[in-house]
């Protein structure tokens, strides 16, 4: 689980997504406290689910970091490790406080 960089809060959205993005971006925020609240009640499936979810939308919209926070977040889950879930949903946060989103004109 690796830390954010600048490098990596920079992310270059094809025009044709942009109108997209905003929700997708919206709805990752949503899902902290789902995940977080999942947690607490030990629902596993559920934060497996949502990590399943996040790995292919984040791949699909291009945010790579997002990606690998989802995957992070289905492997903690299969292993019930609330302390990982906890962490990669720190970091989720702090990279959607500081993520840019950048028109791909290439």
């Amino acid at each position: 689980m690796s830390e954010i960089n600048s490098a990596n809060n920079i992310v270059r959205v094809d025009p044709d997504y942009a109108d997209l993005v905003p929700g997708f971006l919206e709805n990752r925020r949503s899902e902290i406290d789902i995940i977080r609240d999942s947690a607490t009640r030990g629902d596993f499936k559920e934060i497996r689910r949502l990590g399943h979810g996040m790995k292919g939308a984040g791949a699909g919209y291009g945010f790579k970091v997002i990606s690998d926070i989802g995957r992070n977040l289905e492997d903690a889950a299969a292993i019930e490790d609330v302390t990982a879930i906890e962490a990669e949903l720190e970091r989720l946060g702090r990279y959607l406080s500081e993520v840019q989103v950048v028109l791909d004109t290439d």
